[in-house]
């Protein structure tokens, strides 16, 4: 990951205190909660931007909860303020219980971060990185059990510089998990992995999620938030327009009209996004 996305994961910025658990807290089986999160940037030819318009939502404990957009909806920049590395303009996020404003050292000692576009130290092996990542919290995995997991197992002495794209990706997700996390952010986890690397993170996944650790994702890939998510919201233009269960939200859409067959047919997810977030190409 980038230096100043490294100093953010390492330091802290505001000393903890006494933990506020007014409101979701774990201990009423919430993993996540953000309440009318707002941010704002300045454009270069006056004016703001509202990246994020107002988003609340819970994210349950023990839940693989999907965060869906087009380019520019603000699902990027949510996920980046649920995590503490980016600070709203206004609004309020708990995590585990936490407030992450007051308490973001206890907080980063709990979650694990697996950023869209990430690079690590050049010069240290994949199991020395993994060493290191675990020495930022208080809990740890073993970085051979992690490599295996992704079947990185003979490359725990190469450095980052000689993997693949693929293997450099399913490394970022391990990465992630070094120390032992109780809820894992994961940006558009699989982007640029084939079918077989895939389905492969999506077991590992699947697997976290089977040792009690809340996954939140955000991903373009329809298919992955049908077969991953309990529940998924959709964003558009900073805003969540929609937010159920895969189900729920094609039961929502119901049938719809196909070029072949002529007949109507039962929705997709990708069919409840395009309808919800428009047709039209975006960058």
């Amino acid at each position: 990951m980038e230096g100043g996305e490294m100093d953010a994961l390492a330091r802290d910025e505001v000393p903890d205190e006494a933990p506020d658990r007014a409101s979701g807290g774990a201990d009423d089986g919430v993993a996540v909660a953000a309440q009318d999160l707002v941010r704002l940037y300045p454009r270069p030819g006056g004016g703001v931007l509202r990246a994020v318009d107002g988003v609340s939502l819970t994210i349950r404990a023990g839940e693989v909860f999907a965060l869906l957009g087009p380019n520019g909806a603000g699902k990027t920049t949510t996920l980046e303020i649920l995590e503490g590395l980016g600070r709203p303009t206004s609004g309020r996020v708990t995590v585990l219980g936490l407030d992450v404003e007051r308490h973001r050292r206890e907080v980063k000692q709990r979650i694990g971060v697996q950023l869209q576009a990430a690079t690590y130290f050049e010069h240290l092996t994949l199991r020395e990185i993994l060493v290191l990542f675990g020495s930022f919290h208080r809990a740890r995995r073993d970085p051979d059990d992690l490599l295996a997991m992704v079947g990185l197992g003979e490359k725990r002495d190469a450095l980052v510089g000689q993997l693949s794209g693929g293997q450099a990706q399913r490394f970022s997700i391990v990465a992630a998990l070094a120390g032992d996390p109780e809820v894992v952010f994961l940006d558009e986890p699989t982007t640029g992995l084939d079918p077989q690397a895939r389905r492969g993170l999506w077991d590992l996944i699947r697997t976290v999620n089977r040792e009690g650790c809340t996954i939140v994702l955000t991903t373009h890939n329809m298919e992955e938030a049908e077969v991953l998510a309990d529940r998924v919201a959709i964003m558009d233009r900073g805003r969540i327009v929609a937010l159920d269960t895969p189900a729920g939200h094609i039961r929502a859409l119901g049938p719809v009209p196909r070029r072949v067959p002529r007949e109507p047919t039962s929705a997709t997810l990708e069919d409840v996004f395009l309808a919800l977030t428009g047709h039209h190409l975006r960058d």
